[in-house]
């Protein structure tokens, strides 16, 4: 086996602008309207609406399928003894042609008890331009106000109240699960997260969403809402979240390792063999057991465990699950 450049992925109809950034990273002609999101080596599909959101190999199948088919050469023996057949990894491009609404997903527990997903929804943000986003709340919000600010949909409210971040190129973001976030208008990033599609909205005004149907994942809000975090927090805990100017390395926070990691590469570095996805940042060379390739700026490559140890010359980012070992 060998890498596999991927084509754009990119679920249409969304309930949010976005997706000429994505296009234009990529080289790629402009989008349709409302393709603000890239599913990179995706085997989660957009919730209610499979296959939507899944990748598909050049010869027609499902990722998810040829995984559970034979999973050893696509996950290596170590991620299959500790996770089984499941890649445990979500990759997304995504382009906030406006700000995303204020929302939450929930930790794994509360997803398997009243979801019977598989995981709950942790993820984290590599920042590829400049903006603004938002984290947290400043201050302990109880049950009853976090009802209302759901009733009133009382947006500049909401936004008030939580932890507005500026953010730059190179920056990385960790989000846990439960914590309250919203991406700014016009920010395109690389997105790591559990591969889940879960999320309990607080606000759908001004969005293309039917927030009182599809904004509790068909629990109600009374539950949905106990899997939101509503502690206030310092500015150092939000600081705590955030790594600055990665470049090269380990992109995240370590609390985030237990879910995924993220490496920036500029110059050369080697990766074992294992399941990974690599975003080319810039022009980059990929050298496998296949042999040398080169990809463009913008292109996404799912590698195999199969394609051995690899190494990446150039600027990019490397994706991979958490560490199986």
């Amino acid at each position: 086996m060998r890498p596999i450049r991927l084509p754009a992925n990119q679920p249409q109809a969304r309930f949010y602008r976005g997706g000429a950034q994505i296009a234009r990273f990529r080289g790629d002609p402009p989008p349709p309207p409302n393709t603000p999101e890239d599913w990179v080596g995706s085997t989660t599909s957009v919730r209610g609406d499979a296959p939507v959101g899944l990748t598909r190999l050049a010869d027609g199948e499902l990722l998810v399928d040829a995984v559970a088919r034979d999973p050893l050469p696509w996950l290596g023996a170590a991620h299959l003894e500790r996770y089984g057949a499941d890649t445990m990894l979500l990759v997304k491009l995504l382009d906030a042609g406006q700000r995303l609404p204020v929302h939450a997903h929930p930790d794994g527990a509360f997803a398997r008890e009243h979801l019977a997903a598989a995981h709950g929804k942790a993820e984290a943000w590599y920042l590829l331009t400049p903006g603004t986003v938002h984290l947290g709340f400043v201050r302990d919000v109880g049950p009853a106000e976090l009802r209302e600010l759901v009733a009133t949909q009382d947006s500049a409210r909401m936004l008030a109240l939580m932890h507005e971040v500026h953010v730059e190129p190179g920056d990385s973001v960790y989000v846990p699960p439960g914590m309250l976030h919203a991406i700014g208008e016009g920010v395109l990033l690389a997105e790591v997260q559990e591969p889940e599609d879960l999320s309990i909205l607080l606000e759908w005004t001004g969005f293309e969403l039917d927030g009182e149907r599809d904004g509790h994942l068909g629990l109600g809000f009374d539950l949905a809402l106990a899997a939101v975090d509503s502690r206030g927090r310092r500015t150092a805990e939000i600081d705590a979240l955030v790594r600055r100017g990665v470049r090269d390395g380990d992109a995240l926070v370590a609390d985030a390792r237990p879910y995924f990691r993220l490496d920036a590469v500029e110059g050369t570095a080697e990766f074992p063999a294992g399941f990974a996805i690599i975003i080319a940042l810039d022009d980059i060379e990929l050298a496998s057991a296949a042999g040398v390739e080169s990809h463009p700026r913008g292109s996404t490559v799912l590698v195999p465990h199969a394609a051995g140890d690899v190494v990446v010359a150039g600027r990019a980012l490397v994706a991979r699950p958490p560490d199986g070992t």
